[in-house]
């Protein structure tokens, strides 16, 4: 290296160091780590309450389950903590590589042995001393790349951004839906269409794809979707129809809500996990904390989602620039729209998805994900404020 190159070098080091220490970070958003906190814990009061007799029957350590969970929870929270100290704006860097990476994971589980199928979908990739997910990490990589695209303008037709990411993103979306996973494909389409909305698309382009994307995803509903999408449809219209069939989930937690009544049957007392509501650590996890703690229980964890997409779409309102705000924005909504799935779900709301409960359902993959999505608000929530120097004229 030349020494003009080698002072040059110094120089710009010189220049980043000092920009570096023209700007102090806040503190991060402390309620926001208080309401997941408290989240994680009652999601291990409910995977305990809900696996112990499940342990019990297999003869296994009635806290298995809960070690599990403890030890993901632990690799999540040290991600949450590294992710809120890693600027952001660095994310950007690695979009690509993560994009692949996904897009390998996700060919792994469709095309080799490693990929297991459990109840009809093929989701999981066998690690042995865990299942992975990898469908799970699309959550913030949808949010990552949409972004940086919309981040400037809103232009759907760029080159650039058809090669590098829309092209990307439709084949994550169609090796997701071929898993089949379609729940999460919804989650990822609804995240693109409001980072849309959030980074200015015009309406009336959405109106028109919309419409004429709705009429031929109707036409086509019967053909997409596969046998078992459609009885989950038709057996939430009518779950009595099949009581002992394909309707019995919605029916046992729908008892379930019903036993809880308003104060609940007490922690441990639930009648519905005692082999009667299947995945009730999982995806119906809400249904024994409705039946334990009632419909105060119930209010209790909905008012803590409310108030952590609140504090979200806070973080998103104060940033300072456009990829901070949509990156928050997005993560939020995954966030809380997963929430929703989830407890609309179990109420019966809506039909059957198999998402989970974000932060309390049992799962490694998501409460890693989560968690580290948490660091990143976390990270975003650091206002950047610019030091005040006083200059001195000799």
């Amino acid at each position: 290296m030349s020494y003009q190159g080698y002072k040059s070098k110094i120089s710009d080091n010189t220049t980043e160091k000092k920009a570096k220490s023209d700007v102090i970070l806040s503190a991060p958003d402390k309620p926001l780590i208080i309401i997941v906190t408290f989240l994680v814990i009652i999601g291990f009061l409910a995977i305990f309450s809900a696996t112990a007799p499940k342990c019990m029957r297999e003869g296994v350590n009635l806290i298995s389950f809960l070690l599990k969970q403890g030890v993901f929870a632990a690799v999540g929270f040290f991600l949450m903590g590294y992710f809120a100290k890693f600027d952001y704006h660095k994310l950007e860097k690695f979009n690509l590589k993560f994009l692949w990476i996904v897009i390998a994971l996700l060919c792994i589980v469709k095309f080799t042995p490693l990929g297991m199928e459990i109840n009809g979908a093929r989701r999981w990739m066998n690690l042995g001393f865990m299942q992975l997910q990898p469908s799970e990490f699309a959550k913030p990589l949808f949010c990552m790349l949409l972004a940086s695209a919309f981040k400037n303008k809103v232009d759907l037709l760029n080159t650039k951004h058809i090669c590098k990411i829309f092209l990307p993103i439709l084949i994550v979306l169609f090796l997701v839906f071929k898993q089949p996973n379609l729940s999460m494909v919804i989650i990822l389409l609804a995240t693109g269409f409001v980072l849309y909305l959030a980074a200015g698309g015009p309406l009336l382009l959405v109106g028109i794809v919309g419409g004429i994307g709705g009429i031929g995803i109707i036409s086509m509903i019967p053909k997409l979707l596969h046998g078992y999408q459609m009885d989950r449809i038709t057996i939430w219209l009518n779950p009595g129809s099949d009581a002992q069939g394909r309707g019995y989930n919605i029916i046992q937690s729908l008892i379930a809500f019903a036993s809880g009544g308003f104060g609940g049957t007490g922690y441990g007392g639930s009648i519905q996990k005692l082999a009667y509501l299947p995945e009730c650590h999982t995806d119906f996890i809400f249904s024994i904390i409705a039946e334990e703690f009632g419909w105060l229980g119930c209010l209790f964890v909905v008012g803590l989602f409310v108030a952590l997409v609140h504090r979200g779409l806070r973080i998103a309102k104060r940033c300072t620039d456009m990829y901070g705000k949509l990156l928050a924005i997005g993560l939020t909504f995954i966030l809380g729209f997963q929430a929703f799935l989830n407890m609309a779900v179990a109420s019966s709301l809506l039909p059957v998805t198999g998402v989970t409960l974000p932060f309390i359902s049992y799962g490694g993959t998501s409460i890693i994900v989560f968690l580290s999505m948490i660091g990143i608000l976390l990270n975003i929530s650091k206002q950047r404020i610019k030091r005040i120097r006083a200059e001195v004229n000799e």
